[in-house]
């Protein structure tokens, strides 16, 4: 397993690939994927049991499925780094015929990508029923679901939370990133959320909050948490307390930076502030 500062470094060059690949092609979503780096890192490297060598049925392994698909910079550089597609094929994000789309899709057959998203509600109901299929199937393995907490304001969520806690379905773990920001401005502007640790707990689920979401130390031990919640007949969601933007200092405490990409002097400054750990692309 890798140390916490394989990891950190894994996230940092995760962070320099955000930024090229956003600023490469001027269009993306940086805001949101920054802040979601360290979570996907240590999902990935850490935490989920996969395999690499790809299949759309997920026999035996973890699956992961994101919702809120405009993070997908974040996204595609963890699944590259972490074996899935070469990491050269970066450089094509957001490109005419490149299999990494500005949202994740599944019809150019990209490895790792199991569903289309970028309409946001959906990750939910896709998740409840691949752990219904894991359970027919006899398969322990787990769900991962991601979702944007401005995404929560879609009423298709809460139909599928109900289902979940209704049906029992305890081997999911659903993962709320809590930037507590959107694109139009603050979640509590644009239509507040409410206490969801609340919410989520009257909704009949186990409960976990990483209140330094953007911390490698923190999400292990929260994952873990999470993680042995699951089998007791309730699904489990992790409010995940995360910085938009998280470790470039001109992009954080904002939304302005939800779909924004660099210009060639910000991103010096954003490259200068995560130095290249394993290697650019």
């Amino acid at each position: 397993m890798p140390s916490i500062q394989e990891l950190q470094d894994f996230s940092t060059q995760v962070r320099r690939d955000i930024l090229r690949m956003v600023h490469a092609v001027n269009s993306g979503h940086p805001g949101g994927s920054l802040g979601c780096t360290e979570f996907l890192t240590v999902l990935y490297q850490k935490i989920m049991t996969y395999s690499t060598d790809f299949s759309m049925d997920g026999i035996g392994e973890d699956l992961f499925f994101l919702s809120n698909g405009h993070i997908s910079p974040a996204y595609y550089s963890v699944l590259a780094r972490s074996g899935f597609f070469p990491v050269k094929e970066l450089a094509t994000f957001r490109k005419l015929n490149s299999r990494l789309q500005g949202h994740p899709t599944t019809h150019d057959g990209l490895p790792g990508v199991r569903i289309a998203s970028g309409s946001l509600g959906q990750g939910m109901s896709v998740g409840i029923g691949a752990a219904q299929a894991k359970k027919l199937n006899n398969d322990t393995s787990l769900i991962y679901t991601l979702h944007g907490d401005g995404e929560l304001q879609e009423g298709q969520i809460w139909e599928a939370t109900m289902y979940a806690a209704g049906k029992k379905i305890d081997n999911l773990i659903a993962t709320i990133d809590y930037n507590k920001k959107q694109i139009d401005g603050a979640t509590d502007d644009v239509l507040p959320l409410g206490d969801l640790h609340a919410k989520f707990t009257a909704f009949g689920w186990e409960v976990v909050e990483i209140h330094q979401g953007n911390s490698i130390e923190a999400i292990i031990t929260g994952l873990d948490e999470a993680k042995s919640k699951t089998g007791n007949g309730k699904p489990v969601c992790v409010l995940l307390h995360t910085m938009m933007g998280h470790g470039v200092d001109f992009m954080m405490h904002t939304h302005a930076w939800h779909g924004k990409a660099p210009n060639d002097e910000q991103l010096a400054i954003g490259l200068a502030q995560n130095p290249e750990t394993l290697g650019d692309y």
